[in-house]
């Protein structure tokens, strides 16, 4: 018995390649796949070497090709899990370097403050060169509370707010945001950073990536600019982390 000296062809799994980097389980899926794909591709070139025409024998590139091609896509499929499993450690350790935040006292990029019955609302802020800034701070709701000008320095310095309106009139306790615009000696525009401070009270690990809760507003962990004095316990940890994710980055990229 005879068979032709063309070899079926088996389908590669590349679309299983583009899957397996967007889920979680799409190098393993793509691994069984492509193994069950090269085994029937073995079965069926032994079949067609013990049943060939000894006048007409196989052509021995195309099923080098053949073989070729499936060590190609294993070796895509296997990298595309590596690269899974470090994405996987990456928000791990932002999820534990998250929660390691809990207490500690930060400095944040942003213009929300909380004014309270103990404490004005404050804000630092960074000015590259002396200038004259117009403020105004509104209320949660965005009710203008207060607009006034001020004398900054080059450098960081703080501004805080007592709460008092420019009618005279408390606002209530709260968050207070505040929009700075300021200019030089020679009427050019100065660009003034904003900062605020407070301690982290809460984590939010369901979005990506992680937010922290701080004067109760949410900030992503990136906004972090400063862990102040006393927090030196969040430093050691985090500084662990970091450490161990550079390992487990280290041994992952040698298999990549």
């Amino acid at each position: 018995m005879t068979t032709s000296g063309t070899i079926p062809t088996t389908s590669t799994p590349g679309s299983t390649t583009n899957t397996s980097a967007a889920t979680g389980t799409g190098g393993l899926d793509g691994s069984q796949q492509l193994a069950g794909n090269f085994d029937t591709f073995l079965q069926l070139l032994t079949t067609q070497l013990q049943n060939q025409d000894p006048l007409d024998p196989l052509d021995t590139n195309q099923f080098t090709q053949q073989l070729v091609e499936f060590a190609s896509v294993e070796q895509q499929v296997d990298m595309n899990t590596n690269m899974q499993t470090l994405i996987s450690l990456q928000q791990t350790s932002e999820a534990t370097s998250a929660m390691q935040f809990l207490g500690a006292s930060v400095t944040l990029s942003g213009s929300s403050a909380t004014l309270s019955a103990n404490s004005p609302a404050a804000w630092s802020l960074n000015s590259p060169s002396p200038a004259t800034a117009q403020i105004t701070i509104t209320s949660a709701t965005g009710q203008v509370a207060y607009t006034g000008t001020t004398a900054l320095n080059a450098g960081t310095q703080t501004y805080s707010w007592n709460g008092q309106g420019n009618n005279g009139v408390t606002w209530p306790a709260g968050q207070y945001t505040l929009a700075i615009t300021a200019t030089g000696a020679s009427g050019q525009a100065v660009t003034v950073t904003t900062q605020t401070q407070g301690t982290v009270t809460g984590v939010d690990l369901s979005e990506n990536p992680p937010q922290l809760m701080v004067n109760g507003q949410s900030y992503p962990i990136t906004a972090v600019q400063s862990i102040n004095s006393g927090s030196n316990s969040v430093l050691g940890n985090l500084n662990s982390s970091i450490g161990n994710l550079n390992s487990s980055i280290s041994n992952l990229t040698q298999l990549l």
